[in-house]
């Protein structure tokens, strides 16, 4: 009943979220016209900045002088705006009026961690593609306007800078600035995030989630997180039920006492369901999303890359659900809206940012072709540079796109890998640079011989494999260390490794002279020379272990 009420109460809501698609769509015909008038707001949004006077960009006023102003940006061009702003500093970076809210973390392509600002503009900007998102994903499944969503993220505020800004996911601080007829639509409360062990969170996430029967769409970024939880479903139900049942809490680490109190409460209204699926268990010996959810209508993740893989495994666990991508997003900035089920392609949100595109063949050359959105051709590949509201300009996510047609002027796109040296089974993004220091510092530099290599490699769940040749191959503990040493460089994959959606590290050893092989076979193919050859520390194509193994470790060979 309540539900229904609440459709009622959220018609003028909606009606704003369909004129504000709308808008979106109808820009989509301009897209030359709406890229520029982007890049002037951004532009002069963070005018008086340090770095905007220093590099003229407060002069800049369309694409070609943006290019004379300052050349392809990685995260090295910004970080030391971004050391000062961590220290309090705002106008290192930002406008006067445009205010930092967060730093959203992730990944670098050294040892560092990144840290991405995150403002009140950007917010806004993140906030309106996703209600275009979700207006035009609930129409298409008009059962979801009267259900609940279980959506699995993390805190924006895991930690502070040193003036207190708080640091964290973005997806968090959204989640956390809902009022409270929007919360009461998720049947995951907000304060689990709060919780650090990933098993812990885990367990209390899945909890809530099962309580509800009312569910019709399951969402987070990764499939191998839904992968993860609806096989904890399946494996524990009896302790799920044992707590639902007695309507008491786990004990859970890192949650204050009001807190739990306020989460036991809720989790007490909710008894008579723990008998009902004691009933299901009792019928078909486990708990399946299918039967938790019988109204589950949709399942909203990344489809396209590498996590691909996870989608049979995916649709195997939750039944025959739509799925429908979350689009190309990324701390950084949210790049594409899917607009239909089934399909990783999006529309480029241009609105939000400006974006620039470089042909993948041209990647690295002194003077590549740089291209406006408007300009892509259907079927070619580009690497994507952002220009955002949060000071990024020029910035290099390093992600690679393809154009799959156009809607209007403005392109469609689908995520197709990291660049070149970068690998991410479920969003770890582990760098080749990462590789070297790792396994360099576990063998005092001696790893600077093209001696090792790390290849992905799928399974349940994926994983790395180090492919030592046998002369480096004697170390005691040499696997373990180089692991411990990747979770030390990189924090997702610590996280991954942690919360069970990474396999640990595995270790080959293969003949000597494998390595001079492969530099032989790459020089002789076309365009290889021995003076441009560089040893692969890193392959970031899934599937190459496949073919290495069959080209240089089969006994044929």
């Amino acid at each position: 009943m309540w539900r229904d009420l609440r459709y009622r109460l959220g018609g003028f809501i909606r009606l704003r979220m369909r004129r504000s698609l709308s808008r979106t769509l109808a820009a989509a015909s301009s897209c030359a016209v709406v890229q520029e008038a982007t890049l002037r707001r951004i532009l002069r949004l963070n005018a008086t900045s340090r770095f905007s006077r220093l590099h003229g960009l407060h002069r800049v006023n369309n694409p070609t002088e943006l290019r004379r102003a300052l050349p392809i940006c990685g995260y090295d061009v910004f970080e030391s705006a971004i050391v000062e702003m961590r220290q309090g500093d705002q106008a290192a970076l930002l406008g006067e009026h445009n205010r930092l809210l967060m730093f959203a973390l992730t990944s670098g392509t050294t040892a560092s961690t990144k840290f991405i600002p995150v403002t009140r503009s950007f917010l806004g900007d993140y906030r309106r593609g996703w209600q275009n998102w979700g207006i035009r994903a609930f129409d298409a499944h008009s059962s979801l306007h009267r259900s609940q969503i279980v959506m699995l993220c993390s805190a924006h505020d895991k930690q502070h800078t040193p003036s207190g800004i708080p640091c964290g996911s973005i997806s968090g601080l959204a989640q956390s600035m809902q009022s409270v007829a929007v919360r009461a639509m998720y049947s995951i409360p907000h304060d689990v995030v709060r919780v650090d062990d990933p098993l812990e969170k885990l367990r209390l996430s899945a909890l809530f989630a099962v309580a509800d029967p009312h569910v019709g769409m399951v969402t987070t970024a990764n499939p191998s997180t839904l992968v993860q939880f609806a096989q904890f479903m399946e494996g524990e139900p009896d302790a799920l039920l044992k707590h639902l049942c007695d309507g008491m809490l786990p004990e859970t680490g890192g949650l204050p006492q009001r807190v739990r109190l306020r989460m036991a409460s809720r989790l007490r209204r909710r008894r008579m369901r723990g008998r009902q699926l004691r009933d299901l268990v009792n019928r078909h010996g486990k708990l399946t999303p299918r039967l938790v959810w019988p109204g589950l209508s949709l399942l909203a993740v990344w489809t396209g890359g590498s996590v691909a893989g996870y989608l049979p495994l995916l649709r195997q666990l939750y039944g025959d659900v739509p799925l429908r991508d979350h689009g190309l997003s990324a701390s950084e900035g949210r790049m594409t809206i899917p607009l239909e089920d089934e399909t990783d392609s999006g529309l480029l949100d241009i609105e939000s940012h400006f974006f620039e595109f470089v042909p993948e063949e041209e990647w690295g050359s002194e003077s590549p072709t740089v291209l406006l959105a408007h300009e892509l051709e259907v079927g070619r590949s580009y690497f994507i540079l952002l220009t955002t509201s949060s000071g990024l300009t020029r910035y290099d996510i390093h992600d690679v796109v393809q154009c799959t047609g156009f809607l209007g002027t403005t392109p469609m796109l689908r995520f197709l890998h990291k660049g070149a040296h970068v690998s991410s089974l479920t969003g770890e993004k582990l760098t080749e640079s990462q590789v070297v220091a790792a396994v360099s510092s576990v063998l005092a530099g001696d790893a600077c011989a093209p001696a090792f290599s790390v290849t992905p490699c799928w399974g349940d769940p994926p994983g790395y494999l180090l492919l030592l040749e046998s002369a480096l191959a004697g170390r005691v503990g040499l696997v373990e260390d180089v692991e411990q040493a990747l979770q030390c460089q990189n924090m997702e994959y610590a996280e991954k490794r942690r919360s069970g959606r990474l396999a640990p590290l595995g270790v080959q050893v293969i003949p000597d002279g494998t390595f001079a092989r492969l530099a032989r076979d790459r020089q002789q193919g076309p365009g290889g020379t021995a003076e441009q050859y560089k040893h692969p520390f890193l392959f970031s194509r899934l599937g190459f272990w496949d073919e290495f193994q069959a080209r240089y470790l089969s006994v044929e060979n």
